[in-house]
């Protein structure tokens, strides 16, 4: 797919050396420590030969992302790590896994993602059409890597219905959004920054996340601490009572339903 000019090739990966430039690519993105990869040389060798997915983005010779996934239980594709340097590789990558899953009879595709990351709230939901399926609190235990050291890894689980008609017209690229309806309030709010509760009893509910969790981080540990437990209490106790994430709106809020 041509973006921007230039012509970003999607592919899967079966040699060593092709593995050794994704492993530096992911360890360019993330700055793992020693002895820490989230995939190593072996296990995308391991996954490449017995029928999971390793495909790199090249802009030419170059290569832009990367991403790593195996079969999981209910026909479905687990993507486990995916990361890009250029702008537009991820959505191609995306929709490359798509297609890669359809050829295969696989009717969707999982993967996990920070819930506090709002550029990544919006790309899942409102670009790729995914819908988080589970709140998980703390699911990679303490991570040392320089994007997350510092934080508890709790995890929305995403879930890509490959066939859903919204799906298919997002991959077209064709608009398409979720209404946020009059009558919904905010059940978190940014508030100079920080986190603050709202009511939770309507039809449908907003909750925020911060513009940038991981400056804020650096800049103010605590505030990024605050804003941990807050989406975890808020988003994760209403998805822990049957609602359903339907959405991601104004690139700002999680727009929450009752099911």
């Amino acid at each position: 797919m041509r973006k921007g000019g230039t012509l970003i090739e999607v592919r899967e990966l079966h040699e060593p050396a092709e593995f050794e430039r994704v492993h530096a690519l992911f360890d360019d993105i993330w700055h793992f420590s020693p002895g820490e990869p989230p995939m190593t040389l072996e296990l995308m060798r391991a996954l490449s030969h017995t029928g999971g997915y390793v495909a790199g983005a090249y802009d030419g010779d170059l290569l832009v992302g990367g991403s790593v996934g195996f079969l999981a239980a209910g026909g479905a594709l687990h993507s486990h790590v995916t990361g890009a340097t250029r702008p537009g590789t991820g959505f191609e990558l995306k929709q490359h896994q798509r297609r890669w899953a359809l050829e295969r009879g696989l009717e969707r595709i999982t993967w996990t993602y920070d819930p506090l990351v709002r550029r990544n709230a919006h790309f899942n939901l409102a670009k790729l059409g995914a819908r988080p399926a589970e709140y998980l609190p703390c699911f990679y235990g303490v991570m040392s890597d320089a994007v997350n050291q510092g934080d508890e890894s709790d995890r929305l689980l995403a879930s890509w219905p490959l066939t859903a008609p919204h799906v298919a017209a997002l991959a077209r690229r064709e608009p398409y959004t979720v209404p946020v309806p009059p009558d919904a309030v905010v059940a978190l709010a940014d508030v100079d920054g920080r986190p603050v509760p709202g009511p939770v009893d309507a039809a449908t509910v907003l909750v925020a996340v911060p513009a940038d969790i991981e400056g804020l981080r650096r800049a103010d540990p605590g505030a990024g601490k605050a804003w941990r437990h807050a989406v975890r209490d808020v988003l994760g106790g209403l998805m822990a009572e049957g609602r359903e994430v339907t959405g991601f709106s104004g690139k700002s809020y999680y727009i929450v339903e009752r099911a």
